[in-house]
């Protein structure tokens, strides 16, 4: 009995991480993970290393979806590729625009 106990609180442990990253990617809830939680009570301990894990994943999520994050991409980026890629925007705007419109 006393093993059983010991893997059902292993089994709510492993529901609550999955939980905890299920919220992070924003995951639909699974049902079975919130019974087997239920099931082992207040028993449920998830290793610190784990959680810590979970929380440094969110922190980098939150920094890249910030604005700096976002500059900081632009840096990383190819400075000759962009300036073509605007270019060939720009042709093509002109040409689609030359075409509607016999002034231009």
């Amino acid at each position: 009995m006393e093993r059983d106990s010991e893997f059902l609180v292993k089994k709510a442990e492993r529901a609550t991480l999955r939980t905890c990253l299920r919220d992070k990617y924003r995951l639909p809830k699974s049902e079975q993970d919130a019974n087997l939680m239920e099931l082992a009570g207040d028993d449920i301990d998830v290793p610190e290393e784990l959680l810590k894990m979970v929380d440094e994943d969110a922190t980098e999520e939150e920094e890249k979806d910030s604005i700096l994050g976002q500059i900081q991409n632009l840096q990383n980026m190819d400075m000759d590729q962009i300036k073509e890629k605007a270019s060939a925007t720009m042709v093509e705007m002109k040409s689609k625009a030359e075409e509607k419109c016999c002034v231009m």
